[in-house]
């Protein structure tokens, strides 16, 4: 009698247990959950670093054509390289100037990236232009594109007809019609009053 409830107890207290089964597959989901922790946390680091090396070669490339503005003669037209070291890490840049349709203007790419990157793995592109002014401010007159002032004719270019053309709505003669209506009476000053006979 005694020994069957001891089998008894000992039966129950094995069934409040875990089975081999049951720990390896907790283990197994717990393992599954860190690594996609572990996976995460990699690719924000990543991600981190991207965009910091990105952001500098950004401004290298941002550096070089301020530079490129700020010289007293344009660029020449040409495809140039060199390499620079910047926030303690070593860039390889590529600027390309071409000639645009415009004669004053220079169209200027830039491309950076690591020094230790293959070519075409460029982090950052920036596009800028130098030009030179083809008229100084005030002359009044219509600007070409080719570069010469006063190309769009005679006049101020406005068509308001006050160059003695025929702009639009002038009529050759250069006369501004006079505003207001000429037909309105003119007003009369305020009359002076009379003293009244009967208060005399």
């Amino acid at each position: 009698m005694l020994s069957n409830a001891a089998e008894s107890h000992a039966g129950r207290g094995r069934a409040r247990g875990f089975t081999l089964i049951e720990v390896l597959a907790a283990l197994v989901i717990v393992a599954l959950g860190m690594l996609g922790v572990i996976q995460a946390v990699t690719q924000t680091a990543r991600n981190g670093t991207y965009l910091r090396e990105k952001t500098l070669a950004h401004w290298i490339a941002m550096n070089l054509i301020t530079e490129r503005r700020l010289m007293p003669s344009p660029p020449d037209v040409a495809e140039s390289n060199d390499e620079v070291d910047f926030a303690g890490q070593r860039w390889r840049w590529t600027m390309k100037v071409t000639q645009t349709e415009i004669d004053s203007m220079r169209r200027m790419d830039v491309s950076v990236r690591p020094a230790d990157a293959p070519e075409g793995r460029a982090l950052a592109t920036l596009t800028g232009f130098y030009g030179t002014a083809i008229s100084t401010g005030g002359s009044g007159g219509a600007l070409a594109w080719s570069g010469t002032p006063g190309a769009g004719g005679p006049g101020d270019g406005d068509g308001d007809g006050d160059d003695g053309g025929t702009g639009a709505g002038g009529d050759g003669q250069g006369a501004t019609p006079p505003t207001g209506s000429p037909t309105s009476p003119p007003v009369e000053p305020n009359p002076t009053p009379q003293p009244d006979p009967a208060e005399e």
